[in-house]
Parts: C-alpha cells; sequence; structure tokens
C-alpha cells in the first residue's frame, strides 16, 4: 500500500529525531558522569524517554494514514489526535516533574550539597539546548507540511528539552560560580513554560476530535471559490468541521431553479471537484443544490404628507 504524505513525513522525521536523541543520549549520559552533573544525567534520562514519545507519534500516524474500512467509515484521521493527547500529557508529566525537582531542592536545600561540575558538563549542556532546538524547528517544520497535529506536539517536546538542557545549563554555570540555587529557579520558569505548551497541544487535539469549525478564513476562501463556480447563484449554506488534521465541508448552493437535473448535477459535480484541487486538506464534500429564488423587489409605494 503506498504511504500517504503525512505518513512519508513523519517516517522521515521520527527516524531523523530518534537518531539524534540516542547520539544526544549517550553523550550526555558520558559528560554527566565524568563531569560530575546530576542535572545533566537526569537530562541524559529525559533524552531517552524521548525515543519512546517519537514512536507514539510515529504510530498514531501510521494509523491515521490507513484508509476506512467497515469499522471506520470516515477514516482514521482521529487517531492522530489521541497520538498527540497522549504527548500532551507526557509534555505536561515532564513540566511538573522539573518543577517538582526544583521546588525540592530549594525548600530541602539540597541544592547546596551539589558538587562542582567541570567544563565537559558545561560543554554537553551547550550542545544540548543547540540540538534540541534543532530538533524543534525540523519537526515544528514537517509538522505545518503536513498539518499534524502528533508531529507538532513532539516538536514541542524537543523544546522542552532544550529548555530542560537550558536549566542544566544554568545549574552547572551556577555551581561553578558559586550560586547553585540558580538550577532550581530555572527549573520552576522551564516547569511553566512546558506546562502551557502541553495545554497548547491538549486544546488543539481536542478540538479536532469535537468536530470545531475551520477559521474564518478558510471559510471564507471555500466560500468565494464556490461562488466563483459557473452556475452558482449563490452559497445558500457552509458548514465544516475539523476531522483530524482533514477537513469536511457540507454546502448548500442555489442554481436556476429552470436546470435540468443533470446540469444542475454538473455543476454540483464541478463545485465538489473543485474544492478537492484547491483546498488539499479537504477529504470529503457534500453538495445539495437549491432552487435559486431571485430576491423579490420591493414595491412598495412612499406615501407623500403634504402638511398644507
Amino acid at each position: 500500500m503506498e504511504k500517504t504524505n503525512l505518513e512519508k513525513v513523519a517516517v522521515k522525521t521520527s527516524i531523523v529525531t530518534i537518531a539524534a536523541n540516542c547520539a544526544l543520549t549517550i553523550f550526555k549520559l558520558f559528560a554527566g558522569i565524568f563531569g560530575a552533573s546530576y542535572a545533566l544525567i537526569s537530562d541524559a534520562i529525559h533524552s531517552a524517554s524521548d525515543v519512546f514519545s517519537t514512536v507514539i507519534v510515529l504510530a498514531g500516524v501510521k494509523v491515521s494514514a490507513k484508509k476506512a474500512d467497515k469499522k471506520h467509515p470516515f477514516g482514521h484521521e482521529r487517531f492522530e489526535c489521541v497520538a498527540a493527547i497522549i504527548l500532551a500529557m507526557v509534555l505536561l508529566a515532564t513540566g511538573v516533574g522539573i518543577g517538582y525537582t526544583g521546588i525540592r531542592n530549594i525548600v530541602t536545600g539540597e541544592y547546596l550539597s551539589f558538587e562542582t561540575p567541570k567544563v565537559i558538563a558545561l560543554v554537553a549542556a551547550a550542545v544540548s539546548i543547540a540540538v534540541k532546538e534543532a530538533m524543534f524547528w525540523y519537526t515544528i517544520i514537517a509538522a505545518k507540511k503536513v498539518n499534524s497535529s502528533a508531529l507538532r506536539a513532539d516538536a514541542w517536546h524537543h523544546r522542552s528539552d532544550a529548555l530542560s538542557s537550558i536549566g542544566s545549563l544554568v545549574g552547572v554555570v551556577g555551581a561553578m560560580c558559586g550560586v547553585p540555587i540558580l538550577d532550581s529557579v530555572a527549573c520552576l520558569v522551564i516547569c511553566l513554560m512546558i506546562i502551557i505548551a502541553a495545554v497548547r497541544i491538549f486544546i488543539d487535539a481536542i478540538n479536532k476530535m469535537t468536530d470545531e469549525a475551520c477559521d474564518e478564513k478558510t471559510e471564507g476562501a471555500i466560500r468565494e471559490f464556490i461562488s466563483s463556480c459557473v452556475g452558482v447563484e449563490q452559497v445558500d449554506n457552509l458548514l465544516t468541521r475539523k476531522f483530524g488534521n482533514r477537513i469536511y465541508v457540507i454546502v448548500e448552493i442555489a442554481c436556476k431553479r429552470d436546470l435540468p437535473l443533470y446540469q444542475a448535477h454538473e455543476i454540483a459535480e464541478n463545485v465538489h471537484l473543485g474544492i478537492e484541487e484547491n483546498f488539499p486538506l479537504v477529504k470529503h464534500i457534500t453538495v445539495h443544490v437549491n432552487p435559486y429564488e431571485p430576491p423579490e423587489e420591493d414595491t412598495t409605494e412612499i406615501a407623500v404628507v403634504d402638511d398644507k
């Protein structure tokens, strides 16, 4: 079975990010052990868990790309939203975990017992930030290209790792400068940023699973195109709904009432095919034809009152 564009992009992106995460995990673990940085060791474990997250994304995209069947006659696109929701939960847990660690270290004074890290830990933290930020942009560009909620969630997971590595860098620098509490303070800021990203991803996925309408710009473009089709006198009604990363359209058009049935059908078919050709995200269109009722002219006479 031929892979869809979404599946091809997801597989390519996932392979690249999995390979990068594996290499980064080994490097940070080595640097954390020999550089005496507990924060970097934790960060390495975090990077290792990202491989699991990317596998979730890949599984969600592959299932969503399956063709419609008897049990799912409208397709499987919403499974991608399920993957995005799972990743949002993982991202939320990551943020909460980082925040908890920061609060615990501050309250218990544990940060005072941190060993002064070596230069290799500083280098590893900086490399991690650069690589993870590059992975974020690589994945977010791919997500926008195919309008994928799961890839977008995975991209923000990479960004959360970059932020986590910033915390590690701040902690290393702080420990070297004799201010180890900076690591814990940075954790709280990073925690807030990750939680905000997780909530946004969760809301976006939920909206796509609950038949939210398209944005006004998209609906306006569809309406304008339909109005420009030959034989369409006016658009009586237009409804859109999101279905995973795809769009469903239901439209009522008005045609001249004295047209033969085959001509009205041809106009509706041209509208259907035109929407599919000009709006790639639209998966299914229902076109209903109404008889055109021209607006009645206002023949009401205006009475003139003579005050003389």
